[in-house]
């Protein structure tokens, strides 16, 4: 699992919460996602694992479909969720998924162990265990839905793993994009071509402005040709953090011994607990140095009323090849702890 899945998963019930009704896909009112989902989350209580694994595959829209999440099969396969009864699996593959989904289109993958149909005690409620038949690709014809809202379709993140329904309004702010070019070994600028404004969270832009790394997104207005990322500073940032979490790591261990050097040292677990924070740095931390995330429509951050980009109507995450090949090779030199 990635760590941000992995710590969502460690998170307050509330967060929890918040985070799953981002992915939910329309179709029912919030107020009952809500009760679906905190209904799951009590069920889940005690079974860690499986919570987990439902955040990392919700989140991850699939990439990471994990393990089965179960809950008890009922006398009559139903459960009642908010005054209303229906089949589990289907009710958080609607949740999820397919809000028009019928109950008689859905079939399990071939690796789940608790599928509905195989009417074991525990029945596997992950929207990424099961398949929707007649879907494009499924070479099988589906029953008849109906028709969604119209104008609205499918933008998918980096490797499908994110998907916004996107409605007509949505796609009239959206108009004609952004252009993103790359210049030199890897710098890229950004043109807005869109009629409305683009956010963007970019490292470069956050030093430009005198923000701190990661603190801010930067509201970026119709026409507007900008740069977004500088390789050099990135490669920079990358060795110096890498750098800082070695050293934090080499004197977390020896604070743990009771040998840092130097006047005035102290051994025992307080110094230790000092230099926790740089040293837990990982390879996620640097990761996010090598991207540049923006959205359309909306904002979101410590400016705007939506923590979390995935709550914007439109977005997409640019990952930058030529600074992850930096980032393999700052890593790979790297002194063994």
């Amino acid at each position: 699992q990635s760590r941000s899945a992995m710590s969502l998963g460690s998170d307050s019930g509330p967060g929890i919460v918040h985070s799953l009704l981002c992915h939910r896909q329309g179709g029912d009112s919030e107020a009952f996602a809500r009760r679906a989902i905190q209904s799951l989350l009590r069920k889940l209580k005690e079974k860690r694992d499986e919570l987990d694994a439902l955040v990392a595959a919700v989140t991850s829209g699939g990439a990471q479909p994990g393990q089965c999440v179960t809950v008890q099969r009922t006398l009559d396969g139903r459960l009642q969720v908010a005054g209303r009864k229906g089949f589990p699996h289907v009710i958080y593959a609607r949740l999820w998924r397919w809000p028009d989904l019928h109950k008689n289109e859905l079939k399990p993958v071939k690796f789940c162990q608790f599928a509905f149909d195989l009417k074991c005690d525990s029945v596997c409620v992950n929207p990424y265990h099961y398949e929707r038949v007649g879907t494009p690709g499924s070479g099988e014809p589906g029953p008849p839905r109906p028709p969604g809202p119209p104008g609205v379709g499918g933008l998918w993140g980096p490797g499908g793993s994110r998907g916004s329904v996107l409605r007509v309004s949505d796609r009239l702010h959206i108009g004609k994009g952004v252009q993103l070019e790359r210049r030199g070994e890897g710098d890229v600028w950004m043109r807005c071509r869109s009629d409305h404004a683009v956010f963007v969270q970019s490292f470069y832009l956050d030093r430009e402005a005198g923000r701190a790394p990661g603190d801010a997104v930067h509201k970026v207005y119709p026409g507007a040709h900008i740069k977004v990322f500088d390789l050099r500073q990135c490669h920079r940032q990358m060795q110096q953090q890498a750098a800082t979490a070695q050293a934090a790591a080499t004197a977390q261990a020896a604070a743990v011994a009771g040998s840092i050097p130097g006047p005035g040292s102290v051994g025992g677990i307080a110094p230790a607990i000092g230099l926790s924070v740089a040293a837990g740095l990982g390879v996620d931390d640097l990761r996010r140095l090598c991207l540049v995330r923006l959205s359309f429509v909306k904002g979101w951050g410590p400016d705007y009323p939506r923590a979390s980009i995935t709550c914007t109507p439109c977005w997409i995450e640019v990952h930058l090849h030529r600074a992850l090949q930096l980032l393999d090779h700052v890593l790979h030199a790297l002194p063994d702890a």
